[in-house]
């Protein structure tokens, strides 16, 4: 199978971005399956049913949160019947939505994606490894999935790592979001699954982490706020990782992808 991750689309520039370059990626990679993040896709903050349909238009099988997953909310009014929208899977009991679920591939093929929220350096939520160990158990590749995709949303770097050593032998691919800027360590763990720290951010990167730099300059040098963090609105670069995997769910290939924008351009023969 082979799958496409996007990392966080941020604002109107990241969203203009993807819908430039990702029908082109789907078609050159033979794309299966796409996810993206989606927890900035509104002004930065949030996801809105209009713009999550705009997503599912141009061929995104399924859309992963964050910390900024009720920034909207509005998305309280959909998320409980749209099963493409995914919250984060550690959140307290009753909390409306998913935190993982199961799709159908283009090629017929299931797919489980999971959606844990880090805790270090955010604010505390229940266990993601107690949360990610459950439904892996629940639905384990080779059995219940043919590929299991894990988006570790997190502010550590250390967090992220552990996670996807946690989940090698047992999942495809564990990408970490959040922090907005793409990481060199693209690789297979010894149990055949596919890992990067970060998949980085469709966004400007004439910014700081997507933001306009001015107000974000500003609360560092002054430690004042003068107002609400907007995106950024130039050429975006659009941030992820190409994952193959065989016939066991295991990985065989990941390569990062960069298109478009400011960043040094990669993308998968």
């Amino acid at each position: 199978m082979r799958i496409l991750f996007l990392g966080d689309i941020v604002g109107k520039a990241g969203r203009e971005a993807v819908a430039a370059e990702l029908p082109k990626l789907r078609q050159r990679l033979s794309i299966d399956f796409t996810i993206v993040n989606g927890e900035n896709l509104a002004g930065g903050f949030g996801v809105t049913k209009a713009i999550a349909n705009e997503m599912f238009a141009l061929g995104v099988d399924c859309i992963t949160t964050g910390n900024h997953w009720f920034d909207q909310r509005e998305i309280v009014t959909f998320i409980g019947d749209e099963d493409r929208v995914l919250r984060p899977c550690n959140l307290p009991p009753g909390t409306p939505g998913r935190g993982a679920n199961l799709y159908q591939a283009k090629n017929g093929q299931n797919v489980l994606v999971i959606n844990p929220l880090g805790r270090v350096f955010m604010e505390p939520q229940d266990d993601p490894f107690a949360a990610v160990e459950r439904e892996l158990a629940a639905c384990p590749l080779g059995e219940g999935a043919d590929a299991i995709v894990v988006d570790m949303h997190a502010e550590a770097t250390s967090e992220k790592m552990a996670m996807g050593h946690f989940c090698d032998g047992r999942a495809s691919l564990v990408v970490g979001t959040h922090s907005h800027v793409p990481t060199a360590d693209a690789q297979i763990f010894p149990g055949g699954t596919a890992y990067q720290t970060d998949a980085g951010a469709c966004a400007d990167y004439d910014s700081v982490i997507g933001m306009e730099k001015h107000e974000p300059i500003q609360r560092f040098t002054s430690k004042m706020s003068g107002g609400r963090f907007t995106p950024a609105l130039g050429p975006a670069t659009v941030c992820g990782v190409f994952v193959e995997t065989n016939a066991k769910g295991f990985a065989t290939r990941i390569e990062p992808v960069r298109v478009g924008g400011r960043l040094k351009q990669a993308l998968p023969e």
